[in-house]
């Protein structure tokens, strides 16, 4: 699933193909966009903010786009097929003399001025992998509400930018504590190796292909998508359940030995099947 290291992929890859030239191609298969041709504008490059892409073209428009769960851009060359989904699927068309981008299943696309950006990435938090990444503040904001369990507070892009629902499961596992929480009881030591930990995964995994968190060779992962098989460290299966506020649950995943406190209840809905992590950026 995409979190800030895949987006921060997505972008350089977005940027490395189009950034300085000129589109000769310009198609957006949504209602709101569909008479827009963005043809003979130069591409000024593309940014990543948490889990936003921001493309930037010459006469102060900006392209926002968002992939949630299942979206993604793909590059092609000239003549090469497009394999990121039928057809059907495909949200947006960029393309120039010699390279061609190709956004599939994009929840989120829209055209705004570029002065305006604010209005789509202003309420997020320091981003993990950006130019204003403020481990003070990103700390700060997730104890600012201490009844609130750890795993929805990182979760939330208004604390820090970047983290999704693998690096919330991994980095509850890597501090002791299971997601469920309360951010205030999280013991002080703990929190301050927060906000540098959070950095250190996603900054070591921007330039890799596949997501590692144990620095093992044959696994990437110490918690995410293993349940029920064992935990790598004390080998107590590893356990599944949702957690959120009813209107987005997420599946997270922690070892009831490794990371001892709150915990759903026993007769809490739980998943029954894994769910592998995999990256669709």
């Amino acid at each position: 699933m995409p979190e800030g290291d895949t987006v921060w992929q997505a972008a350089r890859r977005l940027h490395e193909a189009l950034a300085g030239k000129a589109l000769t191609r310009s198609d957006f298969r949504v209602p709101k966009y569909a008479t827009v041709d963005l043809t003979g504008r130069t591409v000024l490059g593309t940014i990543p903010r948490g889990k936003h892409l921001l493309t930037r073209f010459e006469g102060g428009l900006t392209l926002h786009t968002h992939l949630r769960m299942e979206g993604a851009w793909k590059v092609y060359g000239m003549g090469e097929r497009w394999r990121g989904g039928p057809a059907h699927q495909i949200r947006a068309v960029l393309g120039t003399v010699d390279r061609t981008a190709v956004g599939y299943r994009l929840q989120v696309l829209e055209l705004l001025r570029t002065g305006e950006e604010g209005r789509v990435v202003g309420h997020l938090g320091p981003d993990l992998l950006g130019p204003d990444w403020d481990p003070e503040r990103a700390l700060a904001n997730v104890l600012a509400d201490p009844a609130r369990p750890l795993g929805e507070a990182l979760l939330d892009q208004r604390n820090l930018a970047g983290i999704g629902n693998v690096y919330k499961s991994e980095l509850c596992f890597l501090l002791g504590v299971t997601p469920w929480l309360p951010v205030g009881a999280l013991p002080a030591d703990r929190a301050e190796k927060l906000p540098g930990l959070a950095k250190k995964l996603l900054e070591a995994n921007r330039d890799r292909p596949v997501r590692r968190t144990t620095g093992l060779h044959r696994h990437d992962l110490f918690v995410y998508g293993r349940a029920p098989r064992p935990c790598l460290r004390c080998h107590t299966p590893v356990r599944v359940a949702d957690q959120g506020d009813g209107s987005q649950d997420r599946p997270t995943y922690w070892c009831p030995t490794c990371q001892p406190g709150p915990a759903p209840a026993p007769g809490a809905p739980q998943r029954r099947r894994d769910r592998h992590p995999r990256r669709t950026a």
